[in-house]
């Protein structure tokens, strides 16, 4: 299966000891990621999972080349995050797309933005960039509603619109921001199907970030738990209790009651493939103390 070739592949994306703080100025208070080692895999689909201030979103905008100032190293496909950005290798789907919303542009237009950046307003689109949206917004299944307004789509609709856009610019690696926020669960399992079926036509690298367990459980191959440090890292079913306590000690209220079920979901959602990480990685899939490699409660 496509995800246990993953297992062997070379890392796409390297994090080495990131940390980074927002405020550099006073050493008294906590960065908002410390020491965080990762590596995400060609062909993988990862969920970053964590509780709202646990770093996801500053990890994301560090990968993206929109925060600076930090320190360790982070190289994706041996680039730095500004060198990837320029090259285009990273399809970014936000959470919210509020500013395309506003415009009275169709959803056709809306995927087309990014792959027609730099085309002369004069000179048109070229034909190549044409027919590579079209195929975009057929294999996510947007093409019978393509000429509908992007303010008159449902959350599913803009989000496979959204996704569409990321494949017409040729980005190899998709990084999606809290997917499935304010879609209902048949749009929820939806985009599971959706992000298996990238996953395996295309051969695409998928990131999920997410504090839903659910929605990386139900999607994703390997799972990174977040929360300042990284936690854990390995696969959804390996996760316990105990580990997502800590991961969401300071936000318990949003999984509170559904730890112990959702934890041992991802073996009902077929996605054990038997990966062996741990000689991959340089922090242990299961900390005995808060934080892993050294880092801080």
């Amino acid at each position: 299966m496509p995800g246990d070739a993953s297992a062997n592949s070379e890392p796409i994306i390297r994090y080495r000891g990131v940390t980074f703080s927002y405020d550099r100025s006073d050493s008294s208070v906590a960065p908002a990621l410390d020491r965080v080692t990762l590596d995400i895999r060609k062909g993988e689909r990862l969920g970053i999972l964590g509780p709202n201030g646990g770093g996801k979103s500053t990890l994301l905008k560090l990968t993206l080349g929109l925060l600076t100032g930090y320190s360790g190293s982070i190289e994706i496909e041996g680039h730095d995050p500004h060198a990837a950005a320029a090259r285009r290798l990273i399809g970014y789907v936000p959470q919210r797309v509020e500013a395309e919303l506003a415009f009275p542009i169709s959803a056709r237009h809306a995927a087309s933005m990014a792959a027609t950046l730099g085309c002369s307003a004069l000179g048109g689109v070229p034909r190549e960039i044409r027919e590579r949206v079209e195929r975009a917004l057929e294999v996510v299944g947007a093409s019978s509603f393509a000429d509908k307004p992007v303010g008159r789509l449902s959350g599913g609709q803009l989000q496979r619109v959204m996704i569409a856009r990321a494949l017409a610019s040729n980005a190899r690696i998709l990084l999606l921001d809290e997917p499935t926020v304010g879609i209902d669960p048949s749009g929820q399992r939806q985009f599971a199907e959706l992000i298996a079926r990238l996953h395996d036509e295309l051969g695409l690298t998928t990131v999920v970030v997410s504090h839903d367990l659910r929605t990386v459980a139900a999607s994703c191959d390997r799972v990174a738990c977040l929360a300042r440090t990284l936690h854990y890292h390995d696969s959804p079913q390996g996760l316990t209790p105990a580990v997502l306590a800590e991961v969401f000690r300071h936000d318990a209220a949003a999984v509170f009651g559904d730890l112990h079920v959702d934890a041992h979901r991802a073996s009902e959602c077929g996605h054990d493939h038997g990966h062996d990480h741990g000689h991959t990685h340089d922090q242990s899939h299961h900390h005995d103390h808060p934080g892993g490699g050294g880092g801080k409660p």
